[in-house]
């Protein structure tokens, strides 16, 4: 059963970074940390360090939503 799921995940994570093309890597780290995958595993999917990510995501979530002008 854990085979399955692994296998469901990697597709996943293949559709995901297919539907992000043209996205910069913030972006795909952004998208794969919310789709439920750890640092460690988005940074083999996105062939970078964990290191990497982890600023990736700090910086994400420091930056200020912006607000919508009516």
């Amino acid at each position: 059963m854990t085979d399955k799921k692994d296998r469901t995940e990697q597709i996943l994570a293949v559709l995901l970074i297919n539907s992000l093309k043209g996205a910069t890597v913030a972006d795909k780290v952004k998208q794969l940390n919310l789709a439920g995958f750890s640092n460690i595993e988005v940074a083999d999917l996105l062939e970078t360090t964990t290191n990497h990510v982890a600023q990736a995501l700090f910086k994400a979530k420091k930056k200020p939503k912006s607000k919508k002008v009516k």
